[in-house]
This record gives structure tokens, C-alpha cells and sequence, in this order.
């Protein structure tokens, strides 16, 4: 009887973690689909022409336009 159970509760979880899963996909989907329609022009809405300078290090800009990003592990030397 115990054996029984734990092979539906893994079904369970495993089906409920596969649904988490593809909720999670489709919402990182949706969200490449609307950055790619637009050019991500939203992406740099909040960055005001006005306040160039501050924007960097203002909250309302969500990133750095202006930096590049570097992800090599050799690249700080």
C-alpha cells in the first residue's frame, strides 16, 4: 500500500512540476515575442532623453545602454 501511494504522489509532483515548467516557458516565450516585435523599444522607455547622464544609475532605467557586457571569465584581467 505505501509503495502504491508514493508512485501517485511522484506522479503528482511530477506533473505538477511539469506544468510549472510550462507555464514558465511559455511566459519567457511570450516575453522574447514582445521584445523582438517591438525592437525593444520598451526595453529603454523609462530612460528619458532628458536625464541621459543620471541614467545609469537611476532606478528607472532597467539597464545600462551605454556599458558592455562582457561574460568571458578572462576578460577582467
Amino acid at each position: 500500500l505505501l509503495s502504491l501511494l508514493q508512485k501517485w504522489a511522484l506522479l503528482a509532483l511530477s506533473a505538477g512540476s511539469s506544468l510549472c515548467c510550462l507555464s514558465c516557458l511559455l511566459g519567457l516565450l511570450v516575453a522574447i515575442g514582445l521584445t523582438l516585435g517591438n525592437q525593444g523599444r520598451v526595453l529603454l522607455a523609462p530612460c528619458s532623453i532628458a536625464n541621459v547622464a543620471l541614467a545609469p544609475v537611476s532606478r528607472e532605467c532597467p539597464f545600462d545602454p551605454t556599458r558592455v557586457y562582457v561574460s568571458a571569465p578572462w576578460a577582467g584581467d
